[in-house]
């Protein structure tokens, strides 16, 4: 397998220092809000891990996670459009305060095919969480409840997101140029 190389990385647009304070300052938004409740967090595999671990963390109270992978994107670094489940829930969240964690929201294709499909089972609750936001393309699809930050329209890597696998270890997200 053939990885990408390092000169193809670009601009740091979000430090590890300011990932790591908006993620504290959403832990404490869900703290407030769910302050009645056990809130399931549901990651989506595998660009949300590190979110959704440190998103926990920040949480005061209990708090559980399960996870799910879908696939959109492939190696490719445009998502093809079609989003199919690769790996469901673990238990069902019938009766359950649920909040969907994601990496990055674009078009929303994604989020609003995991929320219909999440829907379905009958939750107490959805709320929605995304660490990045993509502007410049069109408006997400779906309503946000928690926002970690609005980016421009570039491909970008690190803290969990990849190009063909790489660059998820990296402790902050950065621009990447190649192709």
């Amino acid at each position: 397998m053939t990885y990408p190389p390092e000169s193809d990385l670009g601009e740091i647009l979000i430090t590890a220092d300011q990932i790591q304070e908006r993620v504290v300052a959403l832990g404490r938004e869900i703290t407030r809000d769910c302050a009645d409740s056990v809130p399931l967090l549901v990651g989506i595999l595998k660009g949300s891990i590190l979110f959704t671990a440190d998103l926990m963390r920040a949480i005061d109270g209990p708090v559980e996670i399960d996870f799910m992978a879908v696939s959109s994107y492939g190696d490719a670094t445009k998502s093809s459009g079609i989003v199919r489940i690769v790996k469901d829930l673990d238990a069902p969240v019938a009766g359950r305060h649920v909040i969907l964690v994601e990496d990055i929201i674009d078009s929303g294709l994604t989020m609003t095919y995991l929320l219909e499909h999440l829907l379905a089972q009958g939750p107490a609750s959805v709320r929605t969480c995304s660490l990045l936001v993509r502007e410049g393309q069109q408006a997400p699809r779906v309503q946000l409840d928690y926002v970690g930050f609005r980016i421009p329209p570039a491909f970008v890597i690190g803290y969990g997101l990849d190009v063909a696998q790489c660059y998820r270890n990296l402790p902050y997200i950065g621009v990447y140029t190649g192709s």
